[in-house]
């Protein structure tokens, strides 16, 4: 049986003589970083497309490139084209990838003369990150032999031992259901690591826009769906083989027309097909491992016993430099540690309201503001970050409290 993603990546030598010419391999490259006034964001560095522009202008092109060409290698049946036919802005602040049943212009491919166009989008030798949080808002095409995809190349390429991370897959019989996988040496194409997510009540993802994010820090990834989390990986599900996911990776936007996965179009299958994509955005820290946030008696923000379990402690203890007291900012104002959240426990609003660890799930009891005074606020509740019962000892519990400038509230970050 063919592996329904055996070396899908045609362009891997070109790609990784780009990457070397650039300089960009092993670095990452700084599309904004806020100022100091915003806290946590200050360490951040983000990259963004909202893909506002007119309608028919192509893409940004100091952070996408097109790749051009079929993949006999996955047994696609696209060929992928430059210029804007097959990917564009619409004028409404997206970007549309469009698959057409055509060949304008003459295009061969590994079966013959080509019967599909498409686009394929990176950001090699422009940007690369290394853990952070990284979304798309899209909203996916439909029918047989569909198969969009949002997913990141490790540098330099020399797949798969550079790894695949996979935020999200499609394939056109799968209407409801979209995957995310980890691909790396020993576990690539059908041995992938990972997971499905499907929308409940039989709703189709073509519907839509959604958002696909990851989480991804020091020996964790976490996918979710529209704030909504549905897997975990880190180097035990790899049962002794390599973890090649603690270094740069690129961004990948693709729609391919058939290949091993989804089976080629048919007779029900509709053209033209888009791929539609609201935003792109990477957010991570300047240092890969995050940075700290000291409080009372210059002590840190810390997850009790270093422990990744929903609902362990966020605390105070002396700073040690370990990654249970390694913070950065992730999307929507959330503030993670060890691939997980900030969180206020129930979601709760009142004054002692204590607050932990537990997966990013998009709702405003993840969601923080850092002021100019120091405060580290929760809008939900307009109450601050606070030490519990202003006591400096180690292991002494953080809470929401209503905002007193005590020295109790004040946070240093990064």
């Amino acid at each position: 049986m063919f592996s329904p993603r055996t070396r899908r990546r045609w362009l891997i030598t070109a790609l990784s003589a780009v990457l070397v010419a650039s300089g960009a391999a092993g670095t990452t490259a700084q599309a904004g970083q806020a100022g100091p006034a915003d806290g946590p964001a200050a360490a951040a560095v983000t990259f963004s497309d909202t893909f506002d522009g007119p309608a028919g202008a192509a893409v940004d092109s100091s952070k996408w490139q097109l790749e051009t060409g079929d993949n006999v290698n996955n047994h696609e049946r696209q060929y992928y084209t430059s210029g804007t036919r097959n990917a564009a802005l619409d004028g409404q602040g997206h970007l549309v990838i469009t698959a057409r049943k055509e060949n304008p212009a003459d295009y061969q491919c590994w079966y013959g003369t080509c019967q599909y166009t498409s686009a394929r989008l990176n950001t090699a030798g422009r940007f690369t990150a290394q853990y952070g949080h990284v979304e798309a808002r899209m909203r996916v095409p439909r029918g047989q032999g569909m198969w969009p995809a949002f997913w990141m190349l490790g540098t330099p390429v020399n797949w798969p031992d550079s790894g695949e991370i996979d935020i999200m897959e499609n394939v056109g019989f799968e209407p409801s259901t979209v995957h995310g996988t980890l691909h790396g040496p020993g576990y690539s194409g059908s041995g992938g690591i990972g997971a499905g997510y499907t929308l409940p009540g039989g709703r189709a993802f073509a519907d839509d826009f959604h958002t696909f994010a990851v989480d991804w820090a020091p020996d964790s990834i976490t996918w979710s769906v529209d704030g909504n989390v549905y897997q975990r990986r880190t180097p035990a599900d790899l049962d002794g083989r390599q973890w090649v996911f603690n270094k740069p990776y690129f961004l990948i936007l693709n729609l391919a027309v058939g290949g091993y996965w989804p089976g080629d179009p048919d007779g029900s299958t509709v053209f033209p097909q888009q791929l539609v994509v609201d935003h792109v955005s990477v957010t991570t820290s300047d240092a890969p491992a995050g940075g700290t946030i000291r409080g009372l008696a210059g002590k840190c923000v810390d997850v009790a016993g270093a422990n990744t379990a929903n609902g362990t402690p966020v605390q105070l203890h002396d700073c040690n430099g370990t990654a249970a007291q390694r913070w950065s900012v992730g999307g929507g104002g959330t503030i993670r540690a060890l691939g997980k959240c900030l969180d206020v426990a129930s979601g709760g609003t009142a004054d002692g309201s204590p607050v932990q660890l537990w997966d990013c799930n998009g709702t405003e009891a993840q969601k923080w503001v850092v002021t100019g005074a120091h405060d580290i606020v929760n809008p939900q509740a307009d109450k601050c970050l606070d030490v519990t019962g202003n006591n400096p000892a180690d292991g002494t519990r953080l809470q929401l409290w209503t905002c007193s400038g005590g020295a109790n509230q004040k946070w240093t970050v990064g």
